[in-house]
């Protein structure tokens, strides 16, 4: 008799491990996409936070460069942040441009090779950048308060050509569609 116990207890374990084994990508893929959504929140939260700030509104490039120029190591140059971040120089002296203007980065030559122009870290740039940290901090202390479950895509206003820009409206409708 106890043997017959044993042999379904183990039979029963070797089901579970094979449902388990089935639906651990689908579980996997559920996990994956929580963790982008509450990512895009606190994303979205920082954001919003510093657009109803009073700090100038930065654009992605232009955030892109202050970040590399702050946090990587120097010294900087219009040619090295523009293979760095794979775009243009143009585009590069351009967001330069603006963030020289806010006093984020300031330009100077570089002594050793007067062809060259070093871009250079300033105080208000820090300050601005420190400012902007502790908004995504706030924005995490936020979204720790919040179960994952309540995070997803806000519902949508129904269309004639069915859910606006192809995603979903779920995290459910995500999953489904990365699948």
């Amino acid at each position: 008799m106890l043997h017959k116990i044993r042999r379904l207890a183990n039979q029963d374990g070797l089901t579970q491990y094979r449902s388990l084994r089935r639906f651990l990508p689908l579980l996997v893929k559920v996990c994956i996409v929580a963790v982008q959504l509450q990512t895009l929140e606190l994303w979205r939260h920082a954001l919003v936070a510093s657009v109803r700030g009073d700090a100038p509104d930065l654009s992605a490039r232009q955030m892109a460069l202050m970040l590399s120029v702050y946090l990587a190591e120097g010294p900087h140059t219009v040619r090295g942040l523009a293979q760095a971040l794979r775009i243009s120089k143009p585009a590069v002296s351009r967001a330069l441009d603006r963030l020289g203007e806010l006093g984020y980065v300031r330009r100077e030559r570089d002594d050793l090779d007067r062809r060259n122009v070093l871009v250079q870290r300033t105080a208000s740039g820090g300050q601005f950048l420190t400012d902007f940290a502790r908004l995504i901090g706030e924005a995490k202390d936020y979204l720790a308060t919040i179960p994952v479950r309540d995070i997803s895509f806000a519902p949508e206003q129904p269309s004639s050509g069915g859910v606006a820009g192809g995603y979903g409206t779920t995290r459910q409708d995500w999953v489904a569609e990365a699948s």
